[in-house]
């Protein structure tokens, strides 16, 4: 069929290996933008906290999450968002039909929907610039913080790029830290004790982003 398309493509500069599909797959969530890839071990009464992430940063939130739970003594579930975009789009739908149809129940955003019972701070994290993750901000009523690649002028090995950038492994930790200080869930000192334990202010201490050899 000769359709007039341009279809437009952006790529990460690292590799990433595809998991196998699990048992009882979201595939509604996987269409619509979020689903929920990886519950919180062994919640308990711990602190709680959501860490969205998309692409290359989702081993990262992994990654993350298992620190949370062994090092700090805290919750966090993992969403993969397979599209900021889609949930903003919906989002602004959801927004129009409220506002042209005033008197009737407003539909719910899907990502409303999907996070609705998720307790704690959002973190939301991109190998793009915080913008992107941002775009969803208004359609959650979480504490919410945003990580991303933002600026200019840094040149280097991925793993000292993610932690230049602030959107590395110790970086979702420290932020989800930094939100349940806020919170007065934790310890206040926690956060600054996580910068200066994962070195978050050395570039050559970063170990996020290898995967696939150096870039």
């Amino acid at each position: 069929q000769d359709r007039n398309l341009m279809y437009y493509l952006t790529v990460y500069n690292e590799p990433i290996t595809q998991p196998a599909e699990p048992d009882n797959l979201d595939t509604n969530g996987i269409i619509k933008g979020i689903y929920k890839l990886a519950e919180a071990p062994e919640p308990g009464t711990k602190p709680r906290a959501q860490i969205l992430a998309s692409g290359v940063s989702v081993p990262w939130a992994l990654e993350a999450q298992q620190i949370l739970n062994e090092d700090w003594n805290i919750a966090a579930d993992v969403w993969s968002v397979t599209s900021w975009n889609e949930l903003r789009r919906d989002g602004l739908a959801a927004e129009e039909e409220a506002f042209v149809n005033p008197g009737q129940d407003p539909r719910t955003p899907f990502v409303t929907q999907q996070l609705a019972g998720a307790h704690g701070p959002v973190i939301a994290v991109s190998d793009y610039m915080k913008a992107v993750p941002d775009q969803i901000r208004q359609f959650i009523p979480n504490d919410f913080a945003s990580l991303g690649a933002d600026g200019f002028g840094f040149s280097d090995t991925r793993q000292a790029a993610r932690r230049y950038f602030k959107n590395d492994t110790h970086s979702i930790v420290t932020k989800t830290l930094q939100l349940l200080a806020q919170r007065g869930e934790i310890d206040p000192g926690a956060p600054l004790y996580a910068i200066d334990r994962y070195k978050l202010l050395d570039v050559t201490a970063g170990t996020t982003g290898g995967a696939g050899g150096e870039s």
